[in-house]
């Protein structure tokens, strides 16, 4: 009941909520206390005058999305020191972040101020009937304090903070925080838009703003606050209304939860044997590595983009060739490629450097530098510069010097130098020449990093384009970590420099790390990389099935992983079914893909390839088909339990709960088994790791039926005794059990005995 004591602002907002004022005009409106309200269609949001936001309302569901009770300041601005003349002999000289104290309107601009400083925000506001969007646009300076400046001296600044209650769901890469009745959601509208947020007392604080290092005014970005089913409609209309990569439609695309066949092999002569495999696997996707058709030694890019390799003759035009019978094949061509990286042995690097290549610390020579030097006198300390293997190179004029090792007392000097490495070009240089020390990957120190503040990632990007319009439809962008700070900037910056010269735009994208903006683009988030067979379930549980919930709190997904294709041998079991069933079938609890790492001569010489890709064919038939249930998808998420797809009798999936028999055969590793359930009989699904030879079960014959599938039945062979039973152990099949118990079954399958293989292959019963 209304209180008549409440204050106007109370009373606006209990009008907004109960409905009352939802069809007056919406927009920027001021109470007689002064206090900000900004309203459309879906959300109210009010602004106290002393610069802290005090509400925002849901306006279909009257959900009030803030904490209350909390002073929450709406911007912050800060400075690595106070600049102002009292300020700064009243305080500390230190990175100090003020607040705001006070909000004004000026017609459809707020205007902030701060305490202590001098300065003031103006922050655009336009109101739409799906979201608000927010751009800092500019700073004034109120008072005169005697210091020559145009924009305030900061370093970071927050232009709208908003203390969000904890509704259940908390989605750190999209910046949302969620409920199954409503979304609130912080979005950056731009690549400049620093979007985030930091922990607070019962909430998460929201938080759009600037970076000195990037950009500090005409930065945009969107609160979205709607029913948590409209919010991927509402950022739709965001990425059109400010020219965004269409992640939105991305996710909804038919294809957005295939999973890829990956091939670094593939050229005209063997692309019929690679979708040969690709099919066997039910593969709708295949991503291409670039070293498959440009000169490359792995992440080392010899020349420009258009150095192809010599099973392309006719360059461009024999990979658009290829692609086309890939895409007739009924499969779809994308290609993965290191978009920041910069191969060592590449005419960005030798004989001359380029000058756009990323340094991490600049040194200025202390004495002159001359040609047989093999020691380096710098005026600045270099502790912490890398020591690293590989990575100890300086970047000096026209050449690369390694280094030894370095001195951290007076005189600093780089010492052990060998001149001239990567056949870059000797020079001498001057006491004062200023030089840096080498962004080299950490990843092998095979490759270096552009320095994203210049062109050199725009001509990297050229080169790609020129090679997407062969015919690729989705992109990998591996090695997007290979950036300089700010991170949250030249991430996803490097890989839209790349992506928005793509015509036709991917119709998704992975990459090796990302950001806030990257969700627009990375739209299957990233893949993990290769795990041993022997830890892959282990593994598929430590990472990506952990990272999948997290995932669906953004509203997308991830990819299982890159599933390496290991031959056995005697170091490893290799590649086996019930690896990729567990991993795949993970996935697709959570509607994720997978990918494999394929190469025909791998999967030639493996005995259990056709087992291996019958497994990854029948959950792609899942995926396409979306064909599991809510209540199976719960079930396959618990990490504890496996599960293997069968076709029945009537050749129809069917998803049943399935258990390794341990020690099989005594503990002999040649032979995996598993047992389930299958119209209430207890059943054996098992296979040779590698080999084809027998099994020795100490069942009679009549007491059970072998399978080559559910339903096509096999002769057996009766062992010499008459009371046991020679099975054929190679590849995967299925005993059924008459006349005896699951754990009778799983008894006999201990006791057994593997023998070589006798002259009386399968036969068909």
């Amino acid at each position: 009941m209304f209180n008549p004591q409440n204050t106007m602002k109370q009373l606006i907002l209990l009008l907004l909520s109960t409905g009352i004022l939802v069809g007056s005009s919406a927009g920027v409106k001021a109470d007689q206390a002064g206090d900000i309200i900004l309203e459309n269609d879906q959300m109210t949001l009010v602004i106290a005058a002393d610069g802290s936001a005090t509400s925002l309302i849901h306006k279909p569901t009257r959900t009030e999305c803030l904490i209350q009770g909390r002073k929450v300041p709406i911007s912050t601005i800060t400075e690595p020191r106070p600049y102002q003349n009292e300020v700064k002999l009243a305080y500390p000289n230190k990175k100090t972040t003020f607040k705001s104290n006070a909000i004004r309107r000026q017609g459809d601009k707020l205007v902030i101020g701060y305490e202590l400083i001098p300065w003031e925000a103006t922050v655009g506001v336009r109101i739409t009937p799906h979201y608000i969007a927010f751009t800092l646009e500019g700073f004034t300076l109120t008072e005169d304090y005697g210091i020559s400046m145009t924009e305030p001296p900061i370093s970071e600044m927050w232009f709208l903070r908003l203390p969000v209650r904890h509704l259940g769901h908390w989605g750190d890469w999209l910046n949302v925080i969620w409920n199954e009745e409503v979304a609130v959601n912080v979005l950056a509208a731009e690549p400049s838009a620093n979007a985030d947020s930091e922990e607070g007392e019962g909430c998460r604080i929201l938080q759009a703003g600037v970076d000195e290092k990037v950009k500090l005014t005409g930065v945009t970005a969107a609160l979205i606050t709607c029913a948590k089913d409209q919010l991927l409609d509402t950022i739709a209309v965001v990425e059109e209304d400010y020219h965004l990569p269409h992640g939105v439609a991305s996710r909804r695309h038919d294809l957005y939860n295939a999973s890829y066949y990956w091939t670094y092999t593939v050229d005209p002569s063997n692309v019929e044997e690679q979708i040969k495999y690709a099919k066997m696997g039910g593969f709708r996707l295949m991503n291409i590595y670039y070293p498959a058709f440009l000169e490359s030694r792995g992440y080392r890019l010899i020349g420009n983009y258009d150095v192809f390799k010599a099973q392309y003759p006719n360059g461009k035009a024999d990979l658009k060739a290829m692609l086309a019978r890939i895409k007739a094949a009924g499969i779809t061509p994308g290609c993965h490629f290191l978009h920041s990286h910069i191969g060592r042995d590449s005419k960005y690097v030798t004989p001359i450097p380029d000058h756009r290549l990323n340094l991490t610390r600049v040194f200025t020579l202390a004495r002159p530098l001359g040609n047989n030097d093999i020691e380096i006198f710098v005026e600045q300390n270099p502790v912490h510069s890398t020591m690293a293997q590989g990575r100890k190179v300086l970047k000096l004029g026209t050449e690369l010097i390694a280094y030894t090792g370095y001195t951290t007392t007076p005189p600093y000097k780089f010492h052990g130098c060998k001149r001239a490495i990567d056949g870059t070009t000797l020079n001498a240089q001057p006491a004062g020449y200023m030089f840096g020390l080498l962004d080299v990957s950490e990843f092998g120190a095979t490759s270096v990093y552009l320095d994203q503040y210049s062109d050199l990632q725009d001509e990297v990007a050229e080169g790609i384009a020129n090679l997407w319009d062969a015919g690729f439809e989705f992109i990998y962008f591996d090695g997007s970590e290979g950036v300089n700070p700010p991170f949250w900037y030249h991430v996803s910056g490097a890989q839209y420099r790349v992506f928005k010269r793509l015509k036709p735009e991917p119709i998704f994208a992975e990459g090796a790390a990302k950001t806030h903006f990257s969700w627009h683009m990375l739209t299957g988030g990233n893949a993990f990389d290769v795990f041993s067979p022997e830890s892959l379930k282990e593994q598929t549980v430590k990472h990506p099935l952990r990272e999948a919930p997290r995932m669906r709190d953004n509203f997308t997904r991830l990819n299982f992983g890159w599933l390496g294709y290991r031959l056995p041998d005697a170091n490893t079991i290799g590649t086996q079914p019930d690896q990729l069933e567990f991993v795949t079938s993970k996935a697709a609890a959570w509607d994720c893909p997978v990918s494999i790492h394929a190469d025909p001569q791998t999967m030639a010489k493996h005995p259990r390839t056709a087992d291996n890709l019958e497994v990854l064919r029948r959950w792609e038939e899942v995926r396409a088909r979306r064909w599991l249930t809510e209540e199976q998808k719960q079930a396959l998420r618990n990490p504890d339990r496996e599960f293997i797809l069968l076709l029945n009798e009537q050749n129809e999936l069917e998803l049943v709960p399935y258990d390794p028999i341990v020690n099989v055969a005594g503990g002999s590793k040649e032979v995996l088994a598993f047992t389930f359930e299958h119209n209430h009989d207890p059943y054996v699904v098992y296979w040779h790791i590698s080999g084809d030879k027998e099994l020795e079960l100490p069942m009679k014959p009549g007491a059970l039926t072998l399978m080559s599938s559910i339903g096509s039945e096999l002769q057996v062979q009766p062992g010499a005794d008459g009371n046991s039973t020679i099975l054929p152990v190679g590849n995967r099949r299925y005993v059924k059990a008459h006349q005896a118990s699951k754990d009778e079954l799983i008894a006999a399958f201990k006791n057994a005995r593997i023998v070589e293989k006798a002259a009386h292959p399968d036969k068909v019963k």
